[in-house]
């Protein structure tokens, strides 16, 4: 039996020692670009992100691709789809506030490379620009295949270098584990790895074929499965409603995204790459026609569901990104409609042209979405800001971190209007999220100031005489405090007051407050706060809440001694 599948590919009994070769020396460049930027909190130049997703992208890309037919193509295709995304890194990174190259427009671009490989492996054996739907199909499930065949033998090897590594530990001679343990000896064993692993299976493609084709028949086995759900779910919606979509914990439209997807992959699976690969199992041929027709149906109530959550809390780039989506279900799930009305029961033949011309729509609008030409972060700023002006959005409960963090330039510069000219509540918010250097701070520090801006729904004021200033609301809301909880407040003597609050559960607890030590740093001489002596729950907002003098100065809450004597 021949090894490769093309006869016109020739033997390259070398190629598993060359592509293991440059997957260990690309495996070495990632390090030394990576190297010392590894750690949390660590700055990670812009450039060496850009440079080390080229170097990642170029390599997996000519490995990935290479033949020694026209192999001078396959160079031409890695070093350029390696430049295409380390730019795109760039921009992403140069966009963002912390330089973060990882964002949906890099996965984008990445998502485009991996459509490419196959688009360009058959250009590269048809010679001329042909997308035959039979090759073009198999260079898709094959690259699958292979590559998450060299993932896990990657993993294999580093089980078993880590248990030879063992074995001489265990006699003294720690050498072995030593390496192991260095970081550019690790990626250069994994880039050794997968490119041998890669090289070896791609010289025996033939065999990988046919594994290919047994994947398919296993997944096949399981489109009436998901046929079957798919229909039941459709035809129940008419009874139940669509409620349970929008009020479920999961959300809707990943989910209806991700069944749809799952119908084209097992659809695919049935009907192979052509009339001779065809599953001959009727009942599995109806599978795959349910299938395909499930799709537009999904896309839709993904557009509702996503329409919904538009309306509720307006744009933001993952919303756009998921509109992207759903456009794109849309346009396959209308594709299978039309191969279903040409083709009826035959659906396949007129369906797959259509799914290669998706194919390459799909690679050049997710290249188009990479690039910095439309700004999703200023959409989804005037968006937000529209619903904040309009009153639809309170500020307290105004997302400032997306502000400032997830829309871009666009996003810190409307900040800086709003901490110029907005109200005064606003200026804070807005200065807060731009002063920040850390979305996660931020969130706490936006938080605290929320719930300084909705102290007067919770707090009662006991004594007439307090002035409930901006720093009194900080550290009532400190500390445990009154946290959109019912507290209280009454003055103690002069210069202190006492908060009556119930964090945990309902227990009653008093703190002390010293009117002198608002707003500094040392506030040591306020005493700890003390627990309820009451088991009973205590509603803190109708309760009666008094200071009795005794003997002692003592709490009382309904009636009932609280806490500690003060003096």
């Amino acid at each position: 039996m021949a090894e490769r599948f093309d006869t016109e590919d020739r033997d390259w009994p070398q190629r598993p020692w060359i592509m293991a070769a440059i997957g260990a020396a690309g495996g070495l460049i990632v390090h030394l670009l990576t190297d010392g930027h590894t750690a949390y909190g660590d700055t990670f130049p812009v450039w060496k992100q850009a440079a080390t997703a080229f170097t990642i992208v170029a390599t997996i890309a000519f490995l990935l691709t290479v033949e020694l037919r026209r192999w001078t193509w396959s160079i031409a295709f890695a070093i350029g789809w390696g430049a295409v995304i380390a730019l795109i890194g760039w921009f992403t990174a140069q966009y963002n506030h912390h330089g973060e190259i990882v964002e949906f427009p890099f996965l984008s671009g990445i998502l485009a490379v991996l459509i490419a490989a196959p688009l360009f492996q058959t250009v590269r054996d048809e010679g001329a620009w042909r997308f035959p739907y039979a090759r073009l199909h198999r260079h898709a499930w094959t690259d699958a295949v292979i590559g998450a065949a060299s993932l896990v033998f990657t993993g294999i090897t580093f089980l078993l270098a880590w248990l030879i590594a063992s074995l001489f530990d265990v006699i003294g001679i720690e050498a072995i584990k030593d390496l192991l343990e260095e970081e550019w000896f690790g990626w250069m064993l994994a880039g050794f790895a997968f490119g041998g692993a890669l090289g070896l299976l791609r010289e025996r493609d033939a065999l990988v074929a046919t594994l290919q084709k047994l994947v398919m028949v296993v997944l096949s086995v399981l489109a009436p499965t998901l046929a079957v759900a798919l229909a039941a779910f459709l035809l129940s919606l008419p009874f139940t409603g669509l409620d349970g979509l929008w009020e479920s914990d999961i959300p809707a439209t990943p989910m209806l995204l991700l069944s749809g997807a799952g119908a084209i992959l097992l659809a695919n699976a049935v009907i192979g790459d052509g009339r001779a690969e065809r599953s001959p199992n009727r009942w599995l041929q109806y599978a795959s026609l349910v299938l395909v027709v499930c799709i537009l149906p999904l896309a839709v109530l993904a557009a509702l569901s996503m329409g919904e959550r538009i309306n509720q809390y307006g744009w933001t780039p993952e919303r756009i990104w998921g509109v992207v989506a759903v456009s794109i279900a849309i346009a396959y799930g209308l594709a299978a409609w039309w191969a279903v009305y040409k083709g009826r029961t035959e659906f396949d033949d007129p369906l797959r042209p259509l799914q290669t011309g998706l194919a390459i729509g799909l690679c050049g609008l997710a290249l188009f979405l990479a690039l910095p030409i439309l700004d999703f972060g200023a959409i989804s700023a005037r968006s937000q800001l529209a619903r904040l002006e309009s009153g639809t959005i309170k500020a307290e409960e105004f997302d400032w971190t997306a502000m400032a963090f997830d829309f871009g330039p666009e996003g810190r510069d409307r900040l800086a209007e709003i901490a110029r000219f907005g109200a005064a509540e606003m200026r804070t918010l807005a200065k807060a999220a731009l002063d920040s250097d850390n979305r996660y701070s931020l969130s706490e520090q936006a938080q605290s100031v929320a719930q300084r801006a909705r102290i007067e729904r919770y707090l009662r004021v006991l004594s007439p005489d307090i002035a409930v200033t901006d720093e009194l609301k900080e550290e009532i809301t400190g500390q445990d405090g009154c946290n959109d909880k019912p507290c209280a407040l009454l003055r103690l003597d002069t210069g202190r007051l006492l908060l009556v609050h119930n964090p945990y559960g309902g227990m009653v607890q008093s703190r002390i407050i010293d009117l002198s030590a608002l707003g500094k740093e040392a506030k040591d001489a306020r005493p700890a706060a003390a627990p309820a002596r009451t088991p009973e729950r205590v509603d803190l907002g109708k309760a009666s809440i008094e200071i009795r003098a005794v003997e002692r100065r003592q709490l009382y809450v309904d009636g009932h001694e609280v806490g500690q004597p003060f003096e």
